[in-house]
């Protein structure tokens, strides 16, 4: 299946060209939600037989596929019980009919009150809970019946399986709405749901699988849905391949630019990830003054030292001395430790206004055109700009709060702003175009929220770019790959104990993985 994101009113104009122009019948897609939700119930926790299963039911269409979930939960052997928080009267449509079926087995209580529920719960020992209480329809705060239930599950102590969606999840956003109920498994439905794969949504998701119904799949890909998430085989259909008679001109030399008295780690660790990502060749400029410290750090990349100003950042007038390593570099990276000192800006846009490859531009550097967007030329060369929440918010005038309340909209914007790629960092990372793409990252973990990880962010899509990649191609793979090296060093060092240095170590081991089809 595509792996599209979708907005609620996407997949319900897929659901309405399902029924109206493919003629598959309303109750058909409901059934196969029901007996997906069914199957992979049965793949992560056993069979039916024997369990205690409690379905939670709103009046809505989620409901209807509570209903068949029941339905054919106790048809395997199940005890089951589906309770529907509302008035049976006003459920109708396909949701009324399966209603209507598990009423004639016998298998449905409806509840007015949350005391009910409790009585209902005390009563009984129950194996599993699954969610069908609210679809992606919802906004705003959850009120009333519904709120009560929620609550009562917030912390439930048996595993909870999502219906679509877990139930107080903005299904477009991924906002809790007042109240959510926490996951272990989400079954979702014909195309993935943005509030599934970014902000609270995906963390109260758990895992989440995506389920045929039923629905063309052709229709999908016919509403040109522009929101992407990033897999494993798309990134490996994108690397590069490395030739056995190749040398190391062949892939790209990278020039590292950044540095300043305090932070001369900063572009080294850049460096490092340029080369551990493929990179043929890495040089690094650095000021002066922290000059001896870089170039002991990395034997393999070749470090140069440019005059600094007194504060200890680069000059404007040092860039001049970069002429000859400008001509040689194919990509350059610009601004890890770079300093926000009047110099350093200066040494900015006399940079920016010299290069002519493609550049990744983080850290201070994007701050420094924060302070004076006039640093970055109106033409340039093709950039991905990599910002955290607080750098995006000081480049777009605004707050880290609404940066990420509406990450994809934000660095969608962005990305038009600056005519660049922009890849909005943090937890699921989000990669947007000029022309309005949008990929959102899978990989990653609160480990990698440690000093030093974007600069290996940078290092890593500089030395894709220099491969040969395009920038939407290095920035998309890139913060897939970083994110996974990420995840397989904390297999090793668990969240607390992560650094930087971890993620560049295992950044080859991440991209054996995804050409390994491991």
């Amino acid at each position: 299946m595509l792996p599209v994101l979708v907005t609620a009113e996407e997949m319900r104009r897929l659901d309405r060209a399902a029924i109206e122009q493919y003629g598959i019948p309303g109750l058909l897609l409901m059934e196969n939600a029901g007996l997906q939700v069914v199957r992979h119930v049965e793949e992560r926790f056993g069979g039916w037989r024997g369990k205690r299963v409690l379905v939670l039911c709103g009046t809505g269409n989620n409901g209807g596929d509570g209903m068949v979930v029941a339905r054919h939960a106790f048809q395997r052997g199940a005890k089951v019980l589906a309770v529907l928080a509302g008035d049976p009267e006003k459920v109708s449509g396909d949701a009324r009919t399966n209603l209507q079926i598990a009423q004639n087995l016998g298998i449905v209580q409806a509840i007015g009150d949350a005391d009910a529920l409790s009585t209902l719960w005390a009563g009984e020992r129950w194996d599993i809970v699954v969610d069908a209480l609210l679809g992606i329809g919802v906004k705003g705060e959850v009120r009333g019946l519904i709120a009560e239930v929620i609550r009562f599950f917030e912390h439930c102590p048996v595993p909870v399986v999502a219906v679509d969606v877990p139930s107080g999840i903005d299904a477009d956003t991924g906002a809790v709405c007042g109240r959510a109920i926490r996951a272990v498994l989400t079954v979702t439905f014909g195309a993935m749901k943005v509030g599934l794969a970014i902000g609270p949504g995906a963390e109260y998701a758990g895992e989440v699988v995506l389920a045929d119904i039923g629905i063309p799949e052709v229709e999908v890909e016919r509403a040109g849905i522009p929101r992407r998430l990033i897999t494993r085989e798309q990134v490996r259909e994108w690397l590069p391949a490395r030739p056995a008679s190749a040398h190391k001109g062949h892939f790209g030399h990278v020039l590292v630019v950044g540095g300043s008295v305090g932070l001369a780690g900063a572009p080294m660790m850049a460096a490092e990830s340029v080369l551990r990502t493929g990179a043929g060749l890495c040089s690094v400029a650095v000021p002066q003054s922290i000059y001896a410290a870089a170039a002991s750090t990395l034997r393999e990349a070749m470090v140069h030292p440019l005059p600094d100003a007194p504060e200890g950042c680069l000059r404007g007038d040092a860039i001049s001395r970069l002429t000859p390593l400008l001509e040689r570099a194919t990509v350059l990276a610009i601004g890890p430790g770079w300093s926000t000192h009047l110099p350093a800006r200066e040494a900015l846009r006399e940079l920016l206004g010299k290069v002519r490859v493609p550049c990744v531009v983080d850290a201070d550097a994007l701050n420094c055109i924060a302070l004076d967007p006039t640093i970055l030329p109106a033409q340039h060369p093709p950039l991905v700009l990599t910002p955290h929440p607080g750098e995006m918010a000081r480049l777009m005038g605004t707050d880290t709060a609404t940066v990420q309340a509406n990450r994809l909209e934000i660095a969608r914007e962005a990305a038009e702003r600056f005519g660049a790629v922009v890849a909005l960092k943090g937890a699921r990372t989000v990669v947007a175009t000029r022309e309005g793409r949008i990929w959102v990252n899978p990989t990653g973990n609160a480990g990698m929220a440690t000093g030093g990880s974007g600069d290996v962010l940078t290092g890593v899509i500089a030395g894709l770019l220099a491969q040969g990649m395009d920038a939407e191609q290095s920035a998309t793979a890139g913060v897939y790959l970083h994110g996974l090296a990420g995840d397989l060093a904390v297999e090793e060092t668990g969240q607390a104990g992560l650094i930087a240095g971890d993620i560049i170590r295992y950044l080859p081991k991440a991209m054996q993985s995804v050409q390994s089809h491991e």
